[in-house]
């Protein structure tokens, strides 16, 4: 398995990007993720994703937590629609790729809404179901150019 050059290169970006030793936990959160996804292999012509072991090494724990349980139905269905989504084009590809991906993560921040208690992750549970669904309108109003 080899990485490549472009996602290396975007590890290293979101690497510097996170040594800034604070800011706002949303988008903390937002690179740790891009991070994961830049961090994808090619094996014999495939794309494939991080595995558990990866997901361990980078931090995360795959144990079937309350917390983990939680998120694990809207998280297997994002990856679901996301393998789905297709497009003729890399733009189109992309832009139905995303769709989901942002579904998924307004579903996630759904959940974190209704059973958190803590305020800070509430506000960043509106801040992501705001946000991403401003941007999932923005890509289905989206058109190819002619």
């Amino acid at each position: 398995m080899r990485l490549h050059t472009f996602a290396a290169l975007s590890l290293v970006a979101l690497g510097l990007a996170a040594c800034d030793g604070g800011g706002d936990p949303v988008q903390q959160a937002l690179r740790d993720a891009s991070a994961e996804r830049q961090a994808a292999t090619v094996v014999d012509g495939e794309v494939s994703g991080p595995t558990p072991a990866d997901h361990a090494a980078m931090g995360h724990g795959t144990a079937a937590t309350p917390g983990n349980q939680a998120f694990a139905a809207s998280e297997t269905e994002m990856h679901r629609l996301m393998a789905e989504a297709s497009g003729e084009t890399v733009d189109q590809a992309y832009i139905a790729k995303m769709i989901a991906h942002h579904e998924g993560a307004v579903a996630m921040a759904q959940i974190a809404l209704r059973e958190s208690q803590d305020s800070e992750i509430r506000r960043m549970a509106l801040a992501v179901i705001d946000a991403q669904t401003r941007e999932i309108a923005e890509m289905k109003a989206w058109q190819p150019a002619q």
